[in-house]
């Protein structure tokens, strides 16, 4: 079982460094076929983290300082407001909603190449916020996060790199809180190492992946991700309602 979960884990942040987000998304679906939603929760938001500094130090030279700083701000602040609506919110509705949206955004954007949301203050804000809310309620605000950073038109290294950075931050903010509420057992403290160990090869391996695909093909295929965690969550809604 346990080699399962970790091979998960890997094909997981491979995806992630790809799409330049994705893992948790993916990865927190299978997480819990082995464990409980706040056990998956705690362990997959470490993995997170240890993927993000991956892919921070494997793409490092493409961070977009500006948009790392008014993207990054309002989402470890409404971070801190998910975490702590974990106990008391429906995930799946959130995730229906917000896959709605997903699927509508990736649908345009695949049929019309040059739609962009306009690079601003206020969209970064809005962008940054939701996804970060969401990040530390449901466990996953990337593709949300994804979609205004690939309507920004970023370089794929700026995108991968200031997507990780700002990811990295929210984790931080929210992983105290989930330790704080008990969600982790100290049974499951020696997992921590092995998934650093995993994380850091998932990414190095999504790295070789990325420097083989040309732009315009890189943010389709980020669109495709996109499109398809929108499915998921509605899908994961629906079987909740039936």
């Amino acid at each position: 079982m346990e080699i399962l979960f970790f091979l998960s884990a890997f094909v997981s942040e491979i995806i992630g460094t790809i799409a330049g987000f994705g893992s948790s998304t993916v990865f927190l679906p299978l997480a819990l076929l082995f464990f409980d939603f706040k056990t998956a929760l705690v362990l997959v938001a470490l993995f997170h983290i240890f993927g993000n500094i991956g892919r921070i130090s494997f793409f490092k030279s493409g961070l977009d300082k500006q948009t790392l700083i008014i993207f990054g701000i309002p989402s470890v602040l409404l971070t801190v407001i998910g975490a702590l609506l974990v106990k008391s919110t429906p995930q799946d509705f959130l995730k229906g909603i917000l896959g709605i949206f997903l699927i509508v955004y990736a649908i345009l954007s695949l049929w019309k190449e040059d739609l962009k949301v306009k690079e601003s203050l206020f969209y970064s804000i809005i962008g940054g916020g939701l996804s970060g809310f969401l990040a530390g309620l449901i466990g996953t605000g990337g593709a949300l996060r994804g979609a205004f950073l690939t309507a920004f038109g970023l370089p794929k290294e700026k995108y991968i790199a200031t997507a990780a950075a700002i990811a990295l931050a929210v984790d931080l903010t929210r992983i105290p809180i989930y330790f704080a509420g008990g969600f982790l057992s100290s049974q499951f403290y020696f997992y921590i190492p092995i998934l650093l160990i995993v994380a850091l090869a998932g990414s190095f391996s999504g790295k070789q992946v990325v420097k083989r695909v040309p732009q315009k093909t890189f943010k389709k295929m980020v669109l495709v991700a996109i499109l398809a965690v929108g499915v998921k969550f509605i899908y994961d809604l629906l079987r909740s309602l039936t």
